[in-house]
C-alpha cells in the first residue's frame, strides 16, 4: 500500500506510541494544560508548572475546566438529540479524554460521524481513542490549524467522513480565546462559509466579564508560559455568532447553559470565566 488511497489517514493515525516527531513537551501547550487541569495524564512538566501556578492563584480551575468539558457534553447531545444534526467538525480537540464528542453523539445515533482537528502532535499521538467509531458510524482526525481551514477543509479524510452539503455541526471549544479577533474571526467566518445552510456553530470562549481579576491573573499565567489569551466580553463573544439563529438560552456563563440535573455544578460563576453558545446557520 502506498499510503495515499482515501482511506490510508486510518493507517497513519492507528498507533499505540507517539509519531517520530518533535513532541516540543520541553514548552507548555494549552491542550497539555487543560488535560492537567482536568486530571489527565497527557502533560509534561513544563505544562504542569503553568497549570501549578494558576492553581496557585485560582484554586477553583480545576472546576472551571471541568465546566468547560461539560458544556461540550451538553452541546454536541443537544445537537444529535434535538437538532438532528449526524455530522461534527471538532477544530481544536484537544488530549482525548472519555467520553469524546463522537461517544457522547454515537449514543444518539451511532451513525454519526465526526472529524477531529487539531495541530498538536501528541494529540496526533493519542488519535487511536478518537478513531473507535461504531461501526455504522465513522470517526477521523485531521492534522490542521483553526489559523488555515482551507487546509484541513481539503484533507482528504474529512472528505470521506463528512458530506458538506448536508448539514454539519461546528464545534470551537476553548480555542478561540487563544486568538485575537484579527486571527480568530477570519477562519470562523471561512469555515462557516463552507458548511450549508442548517449547520451549527457551538463555540466558547474566555472572559473577564464576571471575575475581572481572576481572569486577569489566569491569562498572566498563560502568558508568562508563552501561551496567547484573548478573555472577551459578551459582546465580542456574540460577534462571532452573527448572521446566525442563536439557540437558547443565547450566550451566556457555560455553567447557565443548559445544565443538566445531577451533573457536578460550579457554585460560583466567578470560577466559570467562559461564555458558551449555540448558533443555527440559516
Amino acid at each position: 500500500m502506498d499510503g495515499t488511497g482515501p482511506d490510508s489517514w486510518l493507517f497513519e493515525a492507528d498507533f499505540e506510541e507517539p509519531p517520530q516527531v518533535d513532541l516540543r513537551t520541553d514548552r507548555a501547550h494549552s491542550a497539555r494544560v487543560y488535560d492537567y487541569l482536568l486530571g489527565g495524564k497527557t502533560n509534561f512538566p513544563a505544562d504542569r508548572e503553568v497549570g501549578d501556578r494558576v492553581l496557585a492563584d485560582l484554586p477553583a480551575a480545576r472546576d472551571g475546566a471541568a465546566a468547560a468539558r461539560a458544556v461540550m457534553h451538553r452541546m454536541v447531545r443537544r445537537l444529535a438529540g434535538r437538532h438532528g444534526i449526524r455530522q461534527f467538525l471538532d477544530v481544536g480537540t484537544g488530549i482525548p479524554t472519555a467520553p469524546n464528542l463522537h461517544e457522547i453523539v454515537q449514543e444518539v445515533d451511532p451513525a454519526c460521524r465526526v472529524v477531529y482537528v487539531d495541530n498538536d502532535p501528541i494529540v496526533l499521538a493519542h488519535s487511536r481513542a478518537l478513531l473507535s467509531s461504531t461501526p455504522e458510524g465513522r470517526t477521523a482526525y485531521v492534522e490542521g490549524d483553526l489559523r488555515d481551514p482551507g487546509k484541513f477543509l481539503a484533507d482528504p479524510a474529512l472528505a470521506a467522513t463528512l458530506d458538506l452539503s448536508r448539514p454539519v455541526a461546528l464545534t470551537l471549544i476553548n480555542i478561540v480565546h487563544f486568538l485575537s479577533d484579527e486571527a480568530a474571526h477570519p477562519p470562523v467566518r471561512e469555515l462557516l462559509d463552507a458548511l450549508p445552510p442548517g449547520s451549527f456553530l457551538a463555540l466558547t470562549a474566555g472572559t473577564a466579564d464576571n471575575a475581572p481579576e481572576a481572569a486577569r491573573i489566569g491569562a498572566q499565567r498563560y502568558q508568562e508560559a508563552g501561551i496567547e489569551v484573548h478573555t472577551r466580553s459578551l459582546a465580542e463573544v456574540e460577534r462571532f455568532f452573527a448572521g446566525l439563529e442563536l439557540d437558547d438560552p443565547g450566550v451566556v456563563l457555560i455553567n447557565r447553559w443548559h445544565p443538566e440535573l445531577g451533573e457536578p455544578t460550579v457554585q460560583a460563576e466567578a470560577q466559570v470565566s467562559v461564555y458558551g453558545g449555540l448558533a443555527r446557520k440559516p
